[in-house]
């Protein structure tokens, strides 16, 4: 299985800092970049930094870690996908989540029905998109009749999700590619990666071996109260030391423990705002690059 660590920008980074981290990287070697969906803040929106930043290099692959799919129509966000595959191949990483990770946020992204069924079925919708010239779909929340996005990709996209909950371990085996977790310890990620790939056999399906993921974030030198916080809220009785590493030996570490797990592509983050984005950078190609095989 291949070991593959990407990054994402520090919290709060401003947009005008986008294009300095991307050429970083690039130049770096780095796998891959991830843009969070943060509406209330700086960040770049994901698409739109996706958009930016793969037209600003040539080898760094790009992800959205993760973008709000339900309140986004399936149909634009696939002619949005299949765009950007055809400008910047293979270099696309679509993940998707249910719903923001700040509560205040929701309503930026209004919903047909229940947020869960909207997207199941925004998915379904999505995957037969970028994989049929025309598409006719029928459903309880979006009909679409003779419906093309293409050029499609040579090879389909992969279509990643995130969520823990059993709900999320089911749609990710039914219905997605990849899973890309958060605040999960290696014991529980092994559980979530059992669990995904029970419901994929359910379904006919199989998910492939090295296409279980995790997000990270990093501490300098203690944890922040903002990572306790989400810990409480969505980990609660973890130890927030067994998900957020403190420096980057504990960062190694914790990494290895995922890989035993079966958890093998990450995305790293630094868990407050740097100093300097390109020390960060270059301590994080010194420190973790090499635990990818």
């Amino acid at each position: 299985m291949k070991v593959r660590i990407g990054i994402a920008p520090p919290p709060g980074d401003h947009p005008d800092r986008l294009a300095g981290l991307a050429e970083r990287a690039e130049a770096l070697g780095i796998d891959s970049l991830w843009l969070s969906e943060i509406v209330h803040g700086p960040s770049v929106e994901p698409i739109v930094g996706m958009a930016y930043t793969l037209a600003a290099t040539r080898r760094l692959k790009v992800g959205t870690g993760v973008a709000i799919l339900p309140g986004r129509h399936p149909v634009r966000v696939a002619k949005q996908l299949a765009s950007l595959a055809a400008l910047a191949p293979k270099r696309v990483l679509p993940a998707f989540g249910l719903t923001p990770a700040r509560p205040a946020e929701r309503e930026a992204f209004p919903v047909p029905g229940p947020r869960g069924a909207v997207f199941d079925e925004s998915l379904e919708l999505l995957r037969l998109l970028l994989r049929q010239e025309k598409v006719t779909f029928h459903g309880e929340f979006f009909t679409v009749e003779n419906a093309g996005v293409g050029p499609l990709p040579a090879r389909p996209l992969d279509i990643w999700v995130g969520g823990s909950g059993e709900r999320a371990l089911r749609r990710a085996g039914r219905l997605a590619d990849g899973w890309l977790a958060s605040f999960l310890t290696p014991d529980q990620a092994a559980a979530g990666r059992q669990a995904i790939a029970a419901h994929a056999a359910e379904a006919g399906r199989e998910i492939e071996a090295d296409h279980y993921g995790t997000s990270l974030a990093v501490a300098a030198t203690e944890i922040p109260a903002t990572a306790i916080d989400a810990i409480a809220r969505r980990n609660p009785s973890t130890d927030p030391a067994e998900i957020v590493p403190v420096g980057w030996p504990a960062a190694r570490d914790l990494i290895e423990r995922f890989v035993e797990a079966g958890i093998t592509k990450f995305v790293v983050r630094p868990a407050t705002p740097v100093p300097s984005v390109e020390r960060w950078l270059d301590e994080f190609a010194g420190h973790l690059m090499p635990l990818q095989s």
